[in-house]
């Protein structure tokens, strides 16, 4: 701030004029800048991502170890199970059954490049998956087609894959009409001790019940040398 200040003296010469510069000292007269609280990002969007990141990738491990020794995995149709329901389904099931609830993308990651990789129809929806570590199918089955029926559930499956093969929801009386393993032995067995033609018969039958027809003959040698 400027004030001119006039001065008078004595002589007859003209006045003098001097410009004083005043400059503000008093706080309240100086501009201040607001006292703004400074924003530094958050951590926790980033931890929350990483979080998010593990939590998949332990789920992606969980499904691979389910698929060691599975000989059967299926997708069930999720939408619409109360939680209740869900458990009451877990429950029900066989200890060589087990039932998971994983992000089709998760699932598809975990059997992308393996024989499995031909469930891929069933990633749409949301789905529940049975892995199934026994070569006993129809019992692996029944339990939910009981617990289906009991329950008046409209929720089937939406297909499995069984020796590489793909089995659509019409395709699944195939998979609980399989002979047990109970019923391969005597069909072996009785071929084997009857003409040429009942052993050709079983030989031509699938691959799978050959090997368990073996499987049984080699069981009962063991047995009668061990008898004797």
């Amino acid at each position: 701030m400027e004030i001119a200040l006039l001065s008078f003296p004595s002589s007859s010469k003209p006045p003098l004029s001097q410009t004083l510069t005043l400059k503000p000292t008093a706080p309240f007269l100086r501009p201040s800048k607001p006292n703004l609280p400074s924003f530094r990002p958050s951590p926790f969007p980033s931890i929350r991502a990483a979080i998010s990141r593990t939590k998949k990738e332990e789920t992606v491990e969980t499904v691979k170890t389910q698929l060691e020794n599975c000989y059967l995995l299926a997708a069930v149709e999720y939408k619409g199970f109360t939680v209740k329901q869900f458990q009451d389904l877990r429950r029900s099931l066989p200890e060589t059954s087990k039932l998971l609830v994983a992000k089709n993308t998760l699932v598809l990651k975990a059997i992308e490049g393996t024989k499995w990789e031909a469930l891929k129809p069933c990633m749409k929806g949301m789905n529940a998956w049975l892995f199934v570590h026994t070569e006993e199918i129809p019992d692996a089955i029944k339990p939910y087609r009981t617990f289906q029926r009991e329950k008046k559930l409209e929720n089937d499956f939406t297909g499995a894959v069984f020796e590489g093969k793909f089995y659509g929801p019409g395709d699944f009386k195939q998979l609980e009409n399989m002979p047990t393993r109970a019923e391969i032995y005597a069909k072996l067995l009785g071929s084997l001790q009857s003409p040429a033609i009942g052993l050709v018969s079983t030989l031509q039958a699938p691959a799978r019940d050959v090997v368990m027809v073996l499987k049984a003959y080699v069981k009962k040698l063991e047995e009668e040398n061990g008898g004797n």
